[in-house]
């Protein structure tokens, strides 16, 4: 049978007048007890021993329990603290401190002051209910845990730590602006279902040092930095979980591997998705909206595998930068305000399955030869510019690809190589590819409709390897390559009712062209003739005959002789002796 000790500093029978003589005789009994605590405030430092539980009689916070500083409940034992008021200050070891045994916490306040809310060390566990901790951070490190509807406010540092290998379940509580994280899970594992977590000043939910973190229906908003980070190798997963107006959506770096299912990432600051540092991660039928600068975003290193993701609104869909990589699939892109594919430097990404829609550049790749990228069966309808564009010297492979209203249907420049296999390109108002620089485009089963200008052009030096493709109703060429553009059409047909089938510079082979529309060579203009200037000459103002000219010499004599030529007319002689002499001809000018 449970004894019971009421605690009443106004006294009475059979009363204690304040909780340590309670506990000091609960402990002397050596039996379970319950001590029952009168409203009031009391100034003492609390230690239980045994199986002990203290109540308030009145109203939950009817019982305030403080001292200036330091430990306000020692527990070694089994403790029960119900509707109790715990302040503390300048307390590491914590206002509430669980050395031993167990401790729950039941609509309880903790106040800590620059200070620890409340300790459970290894070996122990720590139970809070409706309870409400403020100012300090609750740390379980090795501990067992279970948190059920708790509200933590205003933490100085971390809500709650979870460090050291500790286990702790959270359930539907509310994190607000914590300095650091709202919750940090490092090496340990820690499971939060229907939490809240706002306002916190870096990442509201962290794991690192290869902790296990799960999130579940979890509700993140107004973090400082990343909504959800995993970092240092942690694992876990998040599903059902929305964060909004946050730095990051979620982050991953540093060889963490989380799985992410089902989650939202809206109105984010700089990314929705950021991977990098050899970060991975899976991410399945999540949705960004609003993206501040791009997504989806992998660099440095990241290496995410995203299936069956949606963006829609903001800047740039997806970012594969700086040597990363990334397998996007079955994704759905639209109404962005920048690219909605990117690919840059020395990075890889393969998409599969992809659907762009009203954005200015579907894929977009940039970079050295190590810049690759593979999309295959996708369709990007309505683009400002162009379909696919590769620069640099950038290697891009499409396969299924289709092009529907816009601009430039595909594009290589610069040194890039575009090889394009089993596409599309339909309804563009400038043509259907476009190859320049010294650009090498590569095709197979291309076809090319409805173009307003050409099928296909290639220009400067750049290089034409089409095969079995056709160009169908192009308003004024089909191909044209102008320039030192050079290569080889083979079994190509181009049809309509007006322009050009080909026009072409005479460095293209055409092979088995099939076509009822003129074929024609652009002749190159003659050279134009050679104009030698000389200055500091003389200046003629009319025509001038047999003249024999000299200048740049420093000193010339000339002489004048007279003779007879037979009809009775003197004939002069000219004669010039000079210094630096020049030929009539010019040397020496």
């Amino acid at each position: 049978m449970v004894k019971r000790y009421v605690v009443a500093p106004h006294g009475g029978r059979g009363t204690h007048p304040d909780i340590g003589s309670a506990l000091r005789a609960a402990t002397a009994r050596g039996r379970a007890a319950r001590v029952e605590i009168a409203p009031g405030h009391y100034e003492e430092r609390l230690s239980v021993r045994g199986e002990i539980e203290l109540a308030a009689l009145g109203d939950a916070g009817s019982v305030v329990v403080s001292v200036p500083r330091g430990t306000v409940l020692d527990v070694s034992g089994t403790a029960v603290v119900r509707g109790l008021v715990l302040v503390g200050r300048e307390t590491g070891a914590g206002v509430v401190d669980c050395h031993a045994g167990s401790l729950t916490l039941d609509r309880v306040t903790v106040r800590a002051h620059d200070g620890v809310c409340a300790h459970a060390r290894p070996g122990t566990s720590l139970t809070l209910t409706d309870s409400e901790f403020r100012y300090g951070r609750t740390l379980f490190a090795g501990a067992a845990g279970l948190v059920e509807r708790c509200r933590f406010t205003d933490a100085a540092d971390n809500a709650v730590a979870v460090i050291e290998n500790a286990q702790v379940l959270i359930r539907d509580s509310r994190f607000d602006g914590s300095a650091i994280h709202g919750v940090r899970v490092s090496d340990a594992r820690a499971h939060l279902v229907g939490c809240e977590v706002t306002g916190a000043g870096q990442a509201a939910v962290m794991a690192d040092t290869r902790a296990e973190l799960t999130v579940e229906g979890c509700v993140v908003a107004a973090t400082h930095m990343a909504g959800v980070a995993f970092i240092e190798q942690s694992r876990g997963s998040v599903h059902g979980t929305r964060v909004t107006d946050a730095e990051n959506g979620i982050l991953v770096a540093s060889g963490a591997d989380p799985v992410v299912r089902a989650c939202v990432f809206a109105d984010c600051r700089d990314t929705g998705i950021h991977v990098q540092d050899t970060g991975r991660g899976t991410f399945e039928e999540c949705e960004i909206t609003g993206a501040g600068n791009v997504a989806v975003l992998s660099t440095r290193g990241g290496a995410p595998r995203v299936t069956g993701c949606r963006v829609a609104g903001g800047n740039v869909g997806i970012a594969v930068t700086d040597k990363a990589r990334g397998h996007f699939i079955r994704v759905d892109v639209r109404d962005l305000t920048g690219v909605a594919l990117r690919v840059w430097d020395e990075s890889k990404a393969v998409f599969a399955q992809v659907r762009v829609e009203r954005c200015p550049f579907g894929l977009e790749t940039r970079g050295n030869g190590g810049t690759t990228a593979e999309l295959t069966d996708a369709r990007i309808v309505d683009f400002d510019m162009a379909a696919v564009a590769a620069v640099g010297q950038s290697r891009v492979t499409l396969r299924g690809v289709s092009a529907e209203r816009g601009l430039l249907g595909f594009g290589a420049a610069e040194e890039a190589q575009l090889h394009v296999h089993g596409s599309e390109v339909s309804a563009v108002s400038t043509g259907g590819a476009l190859a320049f620089g010294t650009s090498r485009f590569v095709a197979r089963d291309l076809t090319v409709t409805g173009a307003e200008s050409y099928g296909l052009c290639g220009t400067g030096s750049a290089y034409l390897d089409v095969a079995d493709s056709r160009f169908e109703d192009c308003a004024a060429t089909g191909v044209r390559c102008d320039d030192a553009c050079g290569g080889r059409l083979a079994d190509c047909s181009v049809t309509g009712a007006t322009g050009v089938a080909v026009q072409h510079n005479g460095r293209v082979g055409l092979v088995g062209l099939r076509t009822s529309l003129p074929v024609r060579e652009i002749t190159e203009p003659p050279a134009p003739p050679t104009i030698v200037n000389h200055y500091h000459g003389p200046v003629f103002v009319e025509a001038v005959h047999s003249a024999q000219l000299a200048w740049n010499n420093t000193h010339v004599i000339q002489q004048q002789a007279a003779r007879n030529d037979g009809n009775g007319r003197n004939e002069h002689d000219d004669r010039s002796d000079r210094n630096n002499q020049s030929d009539q001809d010019g040397v020496g000018r």
